[in-house]
């Protein structure tokens, strides 16, 4: 499974042999499923929330006598058919939606989605960023020359979830670079997930050794070797 590294301009700079069971999965809709909706649901938080009728202010007081006045009984003006009154059956911010996901699990779902990746060419991999400064039209330029280079036009004029670039470790350079990208994300091999690969379309590896041997940690398997 050799694979082609370019550099920050395009140019292609060397070959990498990537570990099949990083990136030879065979695809499992399933388990990639069960993982997604399981990652969002933990990132779900619980800020709708309604009060209920012993929450709300006032009502101590009963409206009027129970018999004699020709009117429907009442207790209290806060309840929920009262104008004010407290909410039956709303949403409460207690709720938890998380879900359990096993580490076993959670990293077969990456390794298969990387593989899903790269059989579809949609993994570029890059020897290195060297952004010393922030600087946008230097990013901007980098995009556009590995669109070029590897023949993914799509990755520098794809307006909506281009890519993400993924780090070995953190750079602020690069990640203040891209910051003005609504359509690129900059994540660490520790911290990518099959959510953030399947909502961009490419994957951008930077310093392919270090991050797929990060990348392998995370799995269980070997490392890569590069020619």
């Amino acid at each position: 499974m050799d694979t082609k590294i370019y550099s920050q301009e395009g140019k292609e700079v060397g070959k990498i042999a990537l570990p099949a069971s990083l990136f030879g999965v065979a695809w499992n809709a399933d388990l990639v499923h069960e993982v997604v909706v399981g990652m969002q649901a933990n990132a779900r938080t619980s800020a709708a929330h309604t009060k209920g009728r012993g929450e709300v202010r006032g009502g101590g007081k009963k409206p009027w006598r129970q018999k004699g006045t020709g009117r429907a009984r009442h207790g209290s003006t806060r309840s929920p058919i009262w104008v004010g009154g407290g909410v039956a059956h709303g949403p409460r911010n207690e709720k938890d939606y998380s879900v359990k996901l096993n580490r076993k699990v959670r990293a077969k779902a990456l390794a298969i989605t990387l593989s899903k990746k790269y059989s579809e060419a949609e993994i570029i991999l890059v020897d290195s960023l060297a952004l010393e400064t922030p600087k946008t039209a230097t990013a901007k330029a980098i995009l556009t020359a590995l669109a070029k280079g590897a023949n993914q036009e799509s990755l520098a004029r794809k307006r909506k979830n281009a890519a993400v670039i993924v780090l070995p470790a953190r750079h602020e350079a690069t990640e203040k670079s891209f910051r003005n990208f609504g359509n690129i994300e900059v994540v660490q091999a520790k911290d990518v997930n099959p959510v953030d690969l399947l909502t961009y379309k490419y994957v951008v590896v930077v310093d392919p050794k270090s991050a797929i041997d990060i990348l392998e940690k995370r799995v269980g398997t070997t490392t890569a070797k590069q020619a």
